[in-house]
């Protein structure tokens, strides 16, 4: 979403719009990755974040 709005640095800027977003589910922000592959900061953990994307993936991975 940062490089869609022309500043690929907003990031952080764009997880906070996000984390005040009432309808989440729009914009999933579990699936927002750090540019080198790595899972980075999620509200409910980072666990929780990797359980998420191995369910979308359609596995359950630890």
């Amino acid at each position: 979403m940062a490089e869609i709005t022309g500043d690929k640095n907003a990031s952080r800027a764009i997880g906070l719009a996000n984390n005040c977003n009432p309808i989440l589910i729009l914009i999933p922000c579990h699936r927002v990755i750090g540019a080198d592959g790595s899972l980075t900061g999620y509200a409910a953990g980072l666990a929780a974040k990797k359980l998420l994307l191995d369910l979308e993936k359609g596995g359950t991975k630890k």
